[in-house]
């Protein structure tokens, strides 16, 4: 029959807390609290030794010990375990041995035949452990590995075989002496010293996974980047990259405040693309909540040259944006102010000719009027763009200041209809300099008011889903009474389901729509049981008199509007298709927009297709056909491939394309990817870009959501 023993200051259980809680510096060899110890015989001899035998075990918090026998000499201090031995704390750490001999303060002691196993991912097997000072783990003749180890004696794929490693539990680090770095037990580097961190450590100072990166321009170079524990809340990284034609340092540096973030990364660069510039890139964000409820963002985004970021594989951006923002948000009020400065790469920009630097400030405030019901919403707009450059009309710099009160109530009548009702009045102030063609101040007064039914209709289908129906009629009036004033901002409107029942769709308040105007519209969805879903949207805009500010592909030109069309069909989320277009009075497309996005437990794929026809006043004298692809497929439980393609159809030519393969086990990851992009700009030539990496899993808190062994079968 087992036995149970309780025991107030058992011995066994110090062990545990000593060799197994390598990590845990809150776990002391001195913790006295009550531990269980069970086995099937458990006495004590006459010359006062504590002997328990027969499938014993050790029981304290999330630390369990299992061996044969455990014999404790109260006399000569000595505690004496025969095996084989098990230690398991948490999932964190395990230790199997053969036999253990430890001091009576478990501060010393050897484990024979030992080996110690972190998170379940690498294990270390020696000949004979040590344990010292009580902080120490040290193991002779030692094999570290992440790999699945076979029966049949075939070697691992990797391992580093050292004379000696020493696990120090207060700083959670491996350090190697004499140490082989072996691929299928073939040598292949040596290290005298080597440290590591074992996989408990979330974050310590030392290399990460170097990369090899080819590319046509720059040839074949090797980036090292290197981390470095700055505390708690900050790190930074520097990862030198040679080549044969380039000399490049990256950094980031991150840290983290208690009310905040920061993040800079950037590069510098002397290489033979541009011999004897320095070139480079600095890009920062941060997010800081401040008093009062204000949250402060910034974002800095420059680069040394138009061709730096398309050259060295950065981020694919046409145009920088920094900007500093300002932001209270309450429940009835809401302040924004930024400040955005431009810089472009577009070989189609002049830099001095575009507004490079704008200011905004957004205030807006809600009122319930009991009298009058509804909402009353009382906003104020202040905005700002300057052009460097002074020439007339080409350098027009705009100040603007709106301030706008907008009335709206919704009634419920009796048979379904919803009724919605809105006034409002908007006064705009124009400061307008270097543009001869308009008085340096203009203002315009804006009054307008809409009445909207709809009429929304649910019903339940023999086969359980639900189908919901609701047709629109918005009637609005808008007049426009003052100056006219250059159209700057409002120069490209989309014309969607968002804005359809606006009183101005256009995407500033620059341009207003003016007129009388008649909208219907009709929303469509049906929920399956089955899991399946799918909605449409139609609508078109009738006006009084036709808007010459409204493009051709707008689709709200002439006194009739496109029919918006718009549909989505989801089916048990594993296929998602969205389409929008707009259908001119000739039943041809003026716009259309396909996205497409399928998944399941092997495969991702997502794709779009864009169709825009030619339009002089948004700068397209030939229609463009674009089709984009990106997909994934795990072509086996070790191997997965990925490919992106950005194809031109209306020119026949890729822009983009790129295909890549990842192994992946247990103890290894492989990263081979080809790039290629086919555009060409004045600063820009056409490249290829191979990358490589190899990554050993094991020394990390994570090395991914999956695990994919090897079969030993087909190692």
């Amino acid at each position: 029959m087992r036995r149970t023993l309780y025991v107030l200051t058992l011995v066994p259980w110090m062990i545990l807390a000593s060799t197994a809680g390598a990590q845990q510096t809150s776990v002391s060899v001195d913790d006295r609290r009550p531990a269980l110890l069970v086995a099937d015989t458990v006495y004590i001899t006459p010359d006062r030794t504590l002997i328990a035998e027969g499938n014993v075990e050790a029981y304290q918090g999330d630390i369990r010990l299992r061996a044969q026998k455990i014999t404790f000499d109260r006399d000569k201090g000595t505690l004496h375990i025969e095996g084989p031995i098990r230690i398991d704390q948490g999932g964190e750490i395990t230790i199997l041995a053969n036999a253990a001999d430890m001091d009576k303060d478990l501060r010393n002691g050897i484990l024979k035949g030992a080996r110690m196993v972190f998170q379940q991912q690498l294990q270390l097997a020696s000949v004979q452990m040590t344990r010292v000072s009580g902080r120490y783990t040290q193991l002779y003749k030692t094999s570290a590995t992440s790999c699945q180890i076979c029966d049949d004696g075939s070697p691992p794929l990797w391992q580093i075989r050292a004379e000696k490693v020493t696990h120090d539990q207060l700083e959670r680090q491996l350090y190697f002496e004499n140490a082989q770095f072996r691929i299928l037990d073939v040598p292949v580097f040596y290290f005298p010293a080597l440290r590591l961190p074992d996989p408990t450590l979330e974050r310590a100072s030392g290399l990460l996974v170097p990369s090899v990166r080819t590319t046509s321009g720059l040839g074949t170079g090797v980036k090292v980047p290197y981390f470095f524990t700055l505390g708690d809340s900050r790190d930074l990284t520097l990862a030198p990259y040679l080549s044969s034609k380039t000399r490049t340092l990256d950094a980031r540096y991150r840290q983290a405040f208690k009310t905040g973030t920061l993040e800079v990364e950037g590069a510098l660069t002397r290489d033979d693309l541009q011999p004897g510039d320095t070139r480079g890139y600095l890009f920062a964000d941060g997010a800081f909540d401040l008093r009062k409820g204000y949250n402060l963002e910034f974002q800095i985004r420059t680069v040394s040259d138009d061709a730096y970021l398309a050259d060295y594989g950065l981020p694919d951006l046409d145009r920088l944006r920094s900007q500093l923002t300002l932001t209270k948000v309450n429940r009835d009020s809401l302040f924004h102010t930024s400040m955005i400065y431009y810089k472009t790469l577009r070989d189609s920009d002049e830099q001095t000719e575009i507004p490079s630097s704008i200011g905004d400030i957004y205030y807006q405030q809600r009122f319930h009027p009991e009298q009058l019901g509804g909402e009353l919403q009382m906003t104020l707009l202040a905005h700002a763009h300057n052009r460097s450059s002074n020439t007339d009309i080409i350098g027009r710099d705009i100040a603007r200041t709106t301030v706008d009160a907008n009335w709206q109530r919704e009634w419920h009548l009796q048979n379904g209809v919803v009724t919605q009702t809105q006034f409002g009045l908007s006064a705009d102030a124009f400061n307008i300099q270097d543009d001869s063609t308009y008085s340096s101040n203009e203002s315009r007064l804006t009054p307008r008011g809409a009445i909207t039914f709809r009429l929304p209709m649910t019903r339940q289908s023999t086969s359980g889903g639900t189908e919901f129906l609701e047709p629109i009629v918005q009637l609005g009036w808008t007049d426009t009474i003052g100056d006219a004033v250059p159209n700057d901002e409002s120069n490209f409107v989309e014309f969607d389901q968002g804005n359809l029942l606006e009183m101005s769709r256009f995407p500033a308040t620059d341009a207003r729509e003016d007129g009388v105007t008649l909208v219907y519209g009709i929303n469509w969805a049906r929920y399956s049981q089955d899991g399946w879903q799918a909605s449409a949207a139609l609508g078109q805009v009738f006006r009084s008199t036709a808007d010459s500010q409204f493009t051709k592909s707008s689709g709200l030109s002439g006194t009739s509007s496109d029919i918006l069309m718009a549909g989505q069909l989801r089916l048990n989320d594993d296929i998602a298709i969205t389409t929008r277009g707009l259908l001119n009075g000739a039943l041809n497309f003026s716009k259309a927009e396909l996205r497409g996005d399928w998944s399941n437990q092997n495969a991702q794929i997502s794709g779009s297709y864009l169709w825009l026809g030619t339009d002089a006043a948004e700068g397209r004298t030939e229609e463009t056909s674009e089709f984009w692809f990106n997909g994934r497929y795990q072509i086996h439980s070790n191997w997965s491939a990925s490919a992106n393609l950005r194809y031109d159809i209306s020119d026949s030519r890729a822009s983009r394309a790129g295909i890549g393969f990842v192994y992946t086990n247990e103890c290894v990851k492989v990263d081979l990817s080809v790039n290629r992009r086919y555009t060409t700009t004045s600063s820009v030539e056409p490249s290829t870009d191979f990358g490589f990496t190899i990554a050993l899993n094991g020394f990390s808190v994570d090395s991914g959501t999956q695990n994919y062994r090897r079969s030993c079968s087909n190692s």
